[in-house]
C-alpha cells in the first residue's frame, strides 16, 4: 500500500519552510523534505502596517520554488498556511490574492488561536509533561498556551517577536548593547506581567521553534552533551541564563563559531533571549523543555487524529511510541509478548521473596524493554546490543525525556553487566548509583526472560522461586512443551538472575508427563 504524503509550507514572519510529511501505515510520521528560507516577511511591513511590494515579490518567488518542489514529491495533499507578517498586514487579502494568482495557491491565514492551538497540539501529544506554558516566538508574534494535565486552560497571542523586538531596540546597536538589552527585557516583561495567568504559574516553559532550538544546541555543545536530540531536552534556569549571557558577551564577529547558533540567527538569538529568560521569571518556572514539534507537526497530528483512531493519545504517548518502533523495527509480536509476560512473572517472584522492588514506572518500563529488546538485530545480529543501544538513547521518542530515553536503551539493550557499565558511562551522572543498579537488574531479569523462551513455541506454564537455604535458590519452570532450547539458554544464562538474587541458583524444568529435570552448571 502507498504511503500518503502531505506536503506543508510555513510563511512565517521570519522564516518561510516547506516540509513534505510522509505517513505509513501505522501512522508513523517521516519528513521526507524539510527546506527553509529566512525570508524575513516581517520587515517589509511598514509604518502603514501594509507588506510592501518587495515583501510580496519575495513571498510569490518562494512560494512558486516550494510549489514546484512539492509536486516533484507527488504528494497526496497540500496545505498553504500564513502567520503574523500576512496576518498584521493591513493589504493581507491584496498578498493573498497574489498568491492565488501569481502562484495558484490558497494561502491560509491562521488566526493568533489557531496558531497558538497547533503549536500547543503537537506539544501536548508529543511531551511527557502534563503541566506548562508553551511559547512559539515568531518573528513578528510569541504564541502563549498554559495546559494542566495536558487540558488547554489559556491561551494569548503577543504581536511581537524575535524579528520585531530587534527592529524596535537593536537596530543600529550591538547585541550586546546593555541599555537596549534592558529596555528591551522591562518592555517584555511588563507585557507578560499583564496576564494574571502566566505570573507565578510555577510550570515548566516549552520551547517551540527555531531559537529555542538554538538555545539547546548552544547549551548541549557548552556541556559536551552525550546523547543526540533536542525534543524533550530539558535546561535549568540557570542554565538558560548562561546560555543568554555566553551569547551577549560574544563578540558580533565570533558569533558564527558558536556550535548550535544558525548562521541566520544570530541578529535575533539576544531578542529571542530576553522573551525566553523574561518569561521564566514571571512565571517561576522550575525548567525551560524543548519541543522539536510545533505548529506543523500539530496539523499533522490533528489531520490524523480525526482520520485515524486516535494514533496520538495525550495520555498513552509513551506506548505508542513504542508501538511504533516495534513495527519499524519488524519486532517478532510473539517474541516481545512471551518476554514481557516472563519478565512480569519472574519480577513477581522477585518482589514476593523481597528481593528487588520497583514502582510502576518502573514496570511499564520494564514492559517497554522487552517489547524493544536486541531491536538493533535489524541492523545486525552480531552488534545488536551496541545498535539498539545507540538507536533507542539517540532517538527522539515521543513522551520520553533524555533520561527516560536512556533508562530504556539500558535495559533493553542489556547483554552482560560489562557493556552495561561502558554504556552507562557517557550518562553516569545522572543517575543514583541505586538507581543504576536497578536498571541493570531490569535489564538482567528481561534477558533472563528472553532465554526461557528461546524457540517461541514452548510456553511457560508456571514458576516458583524456592530459597533452600541462606546461600542457594531453586527456580522451577512449567512448560508445555520438551524445552530442550530452553533448557540450554536459561542455564547459560542463569548468571544474570544470579546477580539480582545475589546467590546461586538452581534451574527445575517440569513438564506434566516428565519428571523435574535439574539442571546444574552454567556461567556463574
Amino acid at each position: 500500500m502507498k504511503n500518503e504524503r502531505f506536503s506543508l509550507i510555513d510563511v512565517g514572519s521570519n522564516t518561510i519552510r516547506l516540509v513534505v510529511f510522509e505517513m505509513d501505515e501505522y501512522q508513523g510520521i517521516t519528513e521526507l523534505q524539510n527546506i527553509k528560507t529566512p525570508a524575513r516577511l516581517v520587515q517589509y511591513v511598514n509604518e502603514q502596517k501594509n507588506m510592501t511590494q518587495e515583501g510580496i515579490d519575495v513571498l510569490v518567488s518562494v512560494l512558486k520554488s516550494f510549489a514546484e518542489i512539492s509536486q516533484r514529491y507527488n504528494v497526496d495533499g497540500f496545505r498553504a498556511i500564513a502567520t503574523a507578517a500576512v496576518r498584521q498586514s493591513g493589504n493581507r487579502n491584496d498578498i493573498i490574492q497574489s498568491v492565488k494568482n501569481e502562484v495558484g495557491l490558497e494561502l491560509e491565514l491562521l488566526s493568533e488561536e489557531k496558531e497558538a492551538f497547533y503549536g500547543n497540539y503537537a506539544v501536548r501529544h508529543t511531551m511527557d509533561l502534563t503541566d506548562g506554558i508553551s511559547i512559539d516566538i515568531g518573528g513578528g508574534s510569541t504564541e502563549l498556551t498554559l495546559y494542566k494535565n495536558k487540558e488547554v486552560q489559556a491561551l494569548h497571542s503577543f504581536p511581537f517577536g524575535a524579528v520585531s523586538l530587534q527592529k524596535r531596540f537593536f537596530e543600529g546597536k550591538q547585541h550586546s548593547d546593555k541599555e537596549a538589552i534592558s529596555k528591551a527585557a522591562k518592555w517584555v516583561n511588563e507585557q507578560f506581567s499583564s496576564f494574571s495567568w502566566l505570573i507565578d504559574a510555577q510550570v515548566p516553559l516549552v520551547g517551540i521553534g527555531g531559537s529555542a532550538r538554538n538555545y539547546a544546541e548552544i547549551n548541549q555543545r557548552q556541556t559536551d552533551y552525550p546523547i543526540a536530540g533536542i525534543h524533550q531536552y530539558k535546561m535549568t534556569p540557570d542554565e538558560l541564563t548562561d546560555t543568554f549571557e555566553l551569547l551577549r558577551s560574544t563578540p558580533s564577529k565570533n558569533m558564527g563559531s558558536l556550535d548550535g547558533l544558525s548562521e541566520d540567527r544570530q541578529d535575533i538569538i539576544i531578542p529571542a533571549g530576553i522573551v525566553f529568560t523574561e518569561l521564566m521569571k514571571v512565571i517561576g518556572a522550575p525548567i525551560f523543555a524543548i519541543s522539536n514539534r510545533g505548529l506543523r507537526e500539530g496539523i499533522i497530528l490533528e489531520r490524523l487524529n480525526k482520520e485515524y483512531s486516535e494514533p496520538y493519545d495525550l495520555y498513552g504517548i509513551k506506548r505508542q511510541t513504542v508501538q511504533r518502533l516495534f513495527k519499524q523495527y519488524d519486532i517478532r509480536p510473539i517474541s516481545a509478548h512471551q518476554r514481557i509476560i516472563l519478565a512480569d512473572q519472574l519480577l513477581s517472584l522477585l518482589k514476593e521473596k523481597k528481593l528487588l522492588s520497583i514502582d510502576e514506572e518502573q514496570l511499564y518500563l520494564v514492559h517497554y524493554g522487552a517489547t524493544l529488546y536486541y531491536l538493533g538485530s535489524y541492523i545486525e545480529d552480531d552488534s545488536k546490543s551496541q545498535h539498539t543501544f545507540y538507536i533507542i538513547s539517540n532517538t527522539n521518542l515521543f513522551g520520553f525525556d533524555h533520561k527516560d530515553r536512556v533508562r530504556l536503551a539500558l535495559v533493553a539493550s542489556y547483554k552482560n553487566r560489562s557493556l552495561f557499565k561502558q554504556y552507562v558511562k557517557a550518562v553516569d551522572s545522572w543517575f543514583e548509583e541505586e538507581e543504576k543498579e536497578t536498571l541493570l537488574y531490569l535489564g538482567c531479569v528481561i534477558k533472563f526472560a528472553e532465554a526461557l523462551s528461546d524457540s517461541h513455541v514452548n510456553f511457560v506454564q508456571g514458576m516458583d522461586l524456592k530459597q533452600t537455604d541462606k546461600e542457594s535458590f531453586e527456580l522451577h519452570i512449567t512448560y508445555s512443551g520438551d524445552a530442550i532450547a530452553e533448557k540450554y539458554r536459561a542455564n547459560k544464562h542463569k548468571n544474570h538472575l544470579e546477580r539480582v538474587l545475589g546467590k546461586p541458583l538452581e534451574l527445575f524444568f517440569h513438564n506434566e508427563n516428565q519428571p523435574a529435570e535439574a539442571i546444574k552448571g552454567g556461567d556463574a
